[in-house]
């Protein structure tokens, strides 16, 4: 997809603060622009495989993957970069023979389908191989490797989890190293080098739920972030884990502010203490660790609606709370432009970007 046109949005009524000067301030519809790809079955989930940073995409004749979940229990990976080329170059003449069919499908899941998945990180001076790992509901986690020869899938999974896997992401510091997080209430940690695929860390009883989402830190490599079916948010210091299945330590900082399952959590991409969030309760929050209340400050933190109705126990650092949309499915901040943070729902996309960030 490629979206344009996209402009300040005006407010309602009059504005006595506002400048009626201002350039910005025009009302026109936003365009988006798209290309699909016929998919057998529904999409549980669709994940771009990452670029190097500051590295833009390979030229058209060179492939650029994307994996999609699919309900049939099958993982296809996808050459879309002729497509994404066409979006930018007028008249540019598709290969329906490269974005047609999958490039790869990954079948080792059977017929349990998922949502877990997350390519590995690029750096231009790394020579780890590209990896893909996907988590389904039977608990299971398999890698997927691209080598010479294409595309490979180990045949052993990782087995620790007792229950659907939900989220994974990699390390972005270590690159054998990736989470997991899973409806049996557990956060595990693996390496891919040790032998038998069994977690090495773990947080038992993470969540008082299913724990649904997680996101590493990409500054501060030991925060690891997770969000719970119970609406809960925490923050965890991997650096107090002890063992594969030790009691769970305390996490140093916990949020109950959503009143549904958190559906999406991600941290900012350079602001460390800050990260989004999003739950089934029609919310998308922006938090800053940082922020610290002062105690003549107690409790005097307020922040309205979009109907002017207070909003009461506001944490500090709870900066902004976005609202509107229906079935918030994901959160994601804009790679290129600061603070801009896209969000996914059932009724659409929204854009918005706030003076918090």
């Amino acid at each position: 997809m490629k979206m344009s046109q996209l402009h300040r949005t005006q407010k309602d009524g009059d504005d006595s603060d506002s400048d009626e000067d201002d350039e910005d301030a025009v009302d026109e519809n936003a365009v988006l622009e798209y290309r699909s790809i016929p998919h057998f079955g529904g999409v549980n989930r669709v994940r771009a495989r990452p670029l190097a940073p500051g590295a833009g995409l390979p030229p058209p004749s060179e492939p650029y993957h994307v994996a999609t979940w699919a309900d049939t229990g099958k993982v296809h990976i996808w050459d879309v970069r002729p497509l994404v080329e066409s979006l930018s170059t007028p008249g540019y003449s598709v290969d329906k023979k490269r974005t047609q069919h999958p490039v790869y499908t990954i079948t080792a899941h059977g017929r349990a389908e998922g949502f877990a998945m997350d390519w590995s990180h690029s750096s231009p001076s790394s020579s780890s191989p590209v990896r893909l790992l996907t988590g389904d509901i039977a608990s299971k986690i398999y890698l997927t490797t691209l080598g010479t020869a294409g595309f490979n899938t180990a045949n052993q999974a990782f087995a620790s989890h007792t229950s659907s896997v939900e989220d994974i992401q990699w390390s972005p510091s270590e690159q054998t190293v990736f989470a997991s997080c899973s409806a049996d209430r557990s956060v595990r940690i693996w390496d891919v080098r040790v032998k038998g695929r069994k977690n090495v860390l773990g947080i038992m009883k993470s969540h008082e739920s299913d724990v649904n989402v997680i996101t590493w830190n990409k500054g501060t490599t030991y925060l690891l972030a997770s969000g719970g079916d119970e609406g809960g948010i925490k923050i965890w210091d991997l650096r107090n884990l002890k063992g594969a299945s030790t009691p769970a330590p305390s996490p140093v900082a916990s949020f109950s502010w959503h009143t549904a399952p958190i559906t999406s959590i991600e941290w900012h991409p350079t602001e460390d203490s800050v990260f989004a969030a999003s739950g089934a309760d029609d919310q998308v929050t922006l938090w800053d660790l940082s922020v610290e209340q002062d105690e003549d400050e107690s409790g005097t933190k307020e922040m309205l609606t979009a109907s002017g109705e207070k909003l009461q126990n506001v944490p500090p650092q709870l900066l902004f709370v976005h609202q509107g949309q229906k079935d918030i499915k994901e959160v994601h901040w804009h790679p290129q432009i600061p603070g801009c943070v896209v969000s996914t729902a059932s009724d659409g996309f929204n854009i918005f970007k706030t003076i918090s960030v």
